[in-house]
């Protein structure tokens, strides 16, 4: 039977969301044609290594015991691919059964050097009624403003993310200490993309809004207190973000989410009577804001004594 050329890597680091992983190697193992690798990245946990192996045969298993978080160990799982591309899953997604030929077919035109698919949230209850289309990272989905079709963009997402592996190497992966660790979030697969854009400033990513992720939203991710904080780490990530990449950073997609697609989502909230919405609007970018100004204190004093040395 033919596979795919791609290696397919998903990291993990927790037993609570066991079953939740199993559903995402069982969707990567029916994609057809299914994928030449697929590789589990297990970040600092050997119970759940050892878990796997009993439980779930036939996968290979990186023991990741560095620098924790999602980059580093996602960065462990790629170093084992023998694919020319490398696609990168959360364990709490479940792809749709098509989701790798599409996600793939774009890099037929070799100046494609990235894709990335849409993510629909899989609420474990119902969705809030006050949660805005236009906020749908903060549960880890696509949001209302992205392209409807196939068509060039900034950046993807890892949880639904296909990169070529001589592209990703070249720029050493995602940054270690740099992205999820913990109750921390920071726009890690934001900055990989831009910098591996910039390395090839002659090609682009692709977003396949074809190519299909559910992505589990637990019960405690629905409250507006998660999505408080959630604004406030997007916020202080992209600060920090941007003085990471210093002359290479590319904003213009924030202020066109800022100054176009968030304005005119409360207006069409206010004007449909969707006022929660509209209020949940406001209180994030409040918060988004004053999670980038705590960040501002951070970074800038870090900057201006590396100018001095």
């Amino acid at each position: 039977m033919s596979r795919a050329p791609a290696s397919v890597v998903i990291a993990c680091h927790s037993e609570e969301r066991f079953e939740q992983l199993r559903a995402a190697i069982d969707s990567a193992r029916r994609q057809a044609p299914a994928p030449g690798q697929l590789i589990i990245a297990v970040d600092n946990n050997p119970s759940l290594c050892e878990r796997l192996r009993a439980e779930v045969p036939g996968i290979e298993i990186v023991d990741h015991r560095g620098a924790r978080g999602a980059s580093a160990a996602r960065n462990a799982g790629a170093a084992r691919a023998r694919n020319p591309y490398l696609v990168f899953l959360d364990d709490d997604v479940r792809a749709h059964p098509d989701w790798l030929h599409e996600l793939l077919a774009p890099f037929a035109d070799p100046h494609v050097i990235g894709t990335g698919g849409m993510t629909m949230p899989a609420w474990q209850g119902s969705r809030p009624r006050w949660f805005p289309d236009e906020f749908g990272w903060v549960v880890g989905a696509s949001h209302a403003g992205l392209p409807t079709e196939l068509g060039p963009v900034r950046n993807v997402w890892a949880e639904n993310m296909a990169v070529r592996r001589s592209a990703f190497e070249a720029v050493g992966g995602f940054r270690d200490g740099f992205g999820k660790v913990g109750a921390t979030s920071r726009p890690e697969d934001t900055d990989l993309c831009i910098r591996i854009g910039v390395s090839s400033p002659e090609s682009w990513w692709t977003y396949v809004p074809t190519a299909v992720v559910d992505h589990f939203v637990p019960h405690g991710r629905s409250t507006f207190a998660f999505f408080l904080r959630r604004c406030y780490s997007e916020g202080a990530g992209k600060v920090e973000m941007s003085a990471h990449l210093a002359d290479d950073r590319d904003l213009n997609d924030e202020r066109s989410y800022l100054m176009r697609t968030l304005p005119r989502a409360v207006l069409r909230y206010v004007c449909t009577g969707n006022l929660h919405r509209a209020f949940a609007i406001l209180a994030g970018v409040a918060l988004a804001a004053a999670g980038g100004s705590a960040s501002l204190l951070i970074t800038r004093p870090a900057s201006a004594g590396s100018s001095a040395s």
